[in-house]
């Protein structure tokens, strides 16, 4: 490797050992380092005795600042004051700098470097928006369709979804993060309670009801952890109880709630409906609930991140530190206004207090729901649960604040509202 010069901008350099930089196997030269300190910038000379190209340093992403030809990584890490060691004290002490045969002097602008990176930072952020909105705007599509068309269609659908979900959740609890704290049920049973979980709302739409199936699934797979090879763990019985539960349980009071209440809705809507999209009997309570609790969830996240990102100071909890109190009470009003608007446009619920109450149920599910989903992947130690979907990860990113929300609407809808609210 030949010498190299890296020039920067006024940074404040703290005295470092260059052996610690620089672990180099070929050895380096003790009277390696030099500072230059000139009024309007400061610079540091760097010489190495090594004569392979290859890479020296490595060092986290946001601590590198040059680049050297014929190195693939040049870095140093600065801290100090700059008033540490003087021009004269570097060419006294290190006269030999601008010596050597192996030596080059190799000049690099910092600031340029900067406004790179802020240039290809800015452009990967605006790459990154512009796949989330499109997929967004997608996803937003087809599930509306899905909704609208219920029955097998939505039931089928949630099912896919449901399956999928399954196969993240576990995959989260056989991470290492999780998986050093305890021990992940076998794969084969991993995989049996992700097709018993996307069965679920399959038999919940032609049984109508949960509870056999739930019961029939968890003695299943507490009989396969007890009778597998070697010694079963309670951390396995229960990380795939809850998965059921979670996964499997929760998701069937959507198709409870879209395909259950049967009832018609009066609203205007319903009566000029296309007879051959099914009439006026097609917009049911159970239609119209639906529609109200994904738009208030939706509602309940955009408002909450526009509210976070303009007034959040506070922090909501540890679990998710960049929400904020402002963020959710924000959420909340959101969530709480969009009921409102929609239960006046779909007329139902017909009390504007069962309608606040049913937003206010709507934003408490999809909240606690987000949540729990972030202690899990901060505890497996990831950030997104997949990248099934490009620029908002995996399924179970995109619906976890919906998990909770669809049984606590269908129990409001079926104990506080007499008559589902007609």
């Amino acid at each position: 490797m030949k010498a190299s010069f890296v020039e920067i901008d006024r940074f404040k350099l703290s005295s470092l050992s260059l052996p610690s930089l620089c672990p180099c196997e070929h050895g380096v030269s003790s009277k390696t380092l030099a500072f230059n300190k000139s009024a309007s910038k400061l610079k540091l000379k760097v010489i190495l005795t090594c004569n392979e190209s290859r890479s020296l340093v490595r060092v986290p992403r946001d601590r590198r600042f040059g680049v050297n030809r014929n190195c693939r990584t040049l870095t140093a890490v600065a801290r100090a004051e700059p008033n540490q060691i003087n021009e004269g004290e570097a060419k006294g002490l290190y006269p030999e700098v601008d010596k050597g045969p192996n030596s080059e002097q190799i000049e690099v602008d910092a600031g340029m470097d900067r406004n790179d990176n802020l240039a290809s930072d800015r452009h990967q952020r605006a790459s990154q928006l512009k796949k989330r909105i499109v997929f967004g705007i997608g996803i937003g599509i087809c599930v509306a369709g899905i909704v609208l068309a219920g029955g097998w269609v939505f039931t089928v659908a949630l099912a896919a979804a449901v399956f999928v979900c399954a196969r993240e959740y576990f995959e989260l609890v056989r991470s290492r993060g999780i998986a050093k704290g305890m021990t992940p049920p076998p794969r084969y049973v991993s995989r049996a309670c992700s097709v018993i979980c996307a069965l679920m709302p399959i038999l919940t739409l032609y049984f109508g009801q949960i509870d056999v199936s739930v019961t029939s699934a968890s003695f299943v797979v507490a009989m396969a952890l007890l009778l597998q090879k070697g010694n079963p763990r309670f951390a396995q019985l229960s990380s795939a109880m809850f998965g059921l539960f979670y996964c499997g349980y929760l998701p069937c009071f959507w198709v409870k709630l879209r395909c259950g209440l049967a009832i018609p809705s009066l609203n205007k809507i319903g009566t000029s409906w296309p007879i051959f999209l099914g009439g006026r009997a097609h917009w049911t309570v159970g239609l119209v609930a639906t529609l109200i609790s994904i738009s208030s969830i939706i509602a309940a996240d955009t408002y909450a991140f526009i509210g976070g990102k303009t007034f959040g100071r506070t922090p909501l909890t540890n679990i998710s530190p960049k929400k904020t109190w402002e963020g959710a009470i924000a959420g909340l009003a959101g969530c709480i206004a969009t009921a409102l608007i929609l239960s006046k446009i779909l007329h139902w619920p017909t009390s504007l207090l069962s309608a606040a109450a049913f937003g206010f149920l709507n934003f408490m599910g999809s909240l606690f729901g987000d949540l729990l989903e972030s202690m899990i992947k901060r505890d497996a130690g990831v950030k997104d649960s997949g990248s099934l979907i490009p620029g908002h990860g995996g399924i179970l990113d995109r619906v976890d604040s919906y998990i909770f929300t669809g049984a606590l609407s269908y129990s409001f809808v079926k104990t506080f509202l007499p008559l589902y609210g007609v």
